[in-house]
């Protein structure tokens, strides 16, 4: 927590993963992808990855303490990171630890990877992954308060860009047939609230198109040559984003031009093995589908589960904090299903 790594400064925290993963005797590798620690079981068998993140956000205003100098109070953890998600990292460092001090999982493989650049479009999760070799489930250490993810929504970015006639204000109808792109984009606007309304996920619900930024004008007496809106897209796995763009782009009179499309929704298989030692393990922990973004999306074809400790509502903002009960937790809880699913 002390040693900050905003994204794209990781090296420092990195370098302190791996030295304490060493010390405690587990074998570590470092590399620009991040750090991957493994615990090989008594026998072959499956592989179970615990995966995180070890960048944060920017610390941003309003704090009233000083964001990398972790304070404990009434049980709570305050720093920038603290939730999200190195008390996720803490607790998977931990859990290994615990399990190669015992020996080690029965069978197979325990596998802790913790990537870099998470919170930016630069994560290097793919190719850690890549790196790791076979892979046949996963823990995604987000800020879930332990209850399990299993639906997780997607994010595809659109430009949505209409087209009009610069003119003088004062005159816009004096020389032909005239549009005004602002207009034109408005029109388009209000037709999002009624789109893709007739496929909904039993967890997720509806995808959402919301217009997050306006570019338009020229001059306050000039009528605009173009104007754009930013879509922030979240999808939803009843729907891919080929669907999602060809629908915009026929509800819509606008030009439709997808910006990203690579973060696709995620959810946990049907009669997923892993979920079921989770609930076994945690039975006061609940199901639910996550509004947010993370790197599940690389571990999408694994069967897979996001659960940590903290809450997704404190991520990002001043006086992030994450409760230390539920940090303990988090690490039995790792640990133990290691035990349970590599047997």
């Amino acid at each position: 927590m002390a040693i900050p790594s905003v994204s794209g400064e990781e090296e420092a925290v990195a370098r302190f993963v791996e030295t304490r993963a060493r010390d405690w005797g587990l074998a570590a590798v470092r590399d620009a992808a991040g750090v991957s620690v493994r615990v090989p079981g008594r026998s072959p068998g499956r592989t179970l990855a615990l995966v995180s993140h070890l960048d944060v956000v920017p610390p941003g205003a309003g704090w009233t303490r000083d964001p990398f100098t972790p304070v404990i109070e009434d049980g709570r953890l305050y720093g920038r990171g603290s939730g999200d998600a190195k008390a996720s990292v803490a607790a998977m460092l931990t859990a290994a630890y615990r399990v190669a001090e015992a020996g080690g999982p029965e069978v197979g493989d325990l596998l802790v990877l913790l990537g870099l650049g998470e919170e930016t479009r630069h994560t290097s999760m793919p190719g850690l992954v890549a790196r790791a070799g076979p892979v046949d489930a996963a823990i995604v250490g987000e800020p879930t308060d332990l209850d399990f993810a299993v639906a997780q929504r997607g994010l595809m970015m659109v430009d949505l860009v209409a087209q009009g006639d610069q003119r003088h204000a004062g005159r816009v109808h004096e020389d032909g047939p005239f549009t005004n792109a602002l207009t034109a984009l408005a029109r388009d606007l209000v037709r999002l609230e009624g789109l893709f309304l007739d496929r909904p996920h039993p967890i997720l619900g509806h995808p959402t198109v919301t217009a997050t930024m306006l570019t338009a004008g020229v001059s306050r007496n000039v009528t605009p040559p173009s104007a754009r809106a930013v879509l922030d897209v979240r999808s939803t796995p009843s729907w891919t984003h080929e669907e999602l763009a060809e629908g915009l782009r026929t509800a819509l009179e606008c030009e439709v031009v997808v910006t990203s499309d690579r973060l696709v929704p995620c959810e946990t298989p049907p009669a997923s093995d892993l979920l079921a030692a989770c609930a076994a393990l945690r039975p006061e922990s609940v199901a639910y589908g996550s509004p947010t973004c993370s790197d599940w999306v690389f571990l999408r074809h694994l069967d897979a589960v996001k659960c940590g400790p903290g809450s997704s509502r404190r991520s990002h903002t001043a006086d992030e904090c994450v409760d230390l009960g539920q940090v303990s937790a988090a690490q039995r809880l790792y640990a133990d299903l290691a035990r349970e699913y590599l047997t």
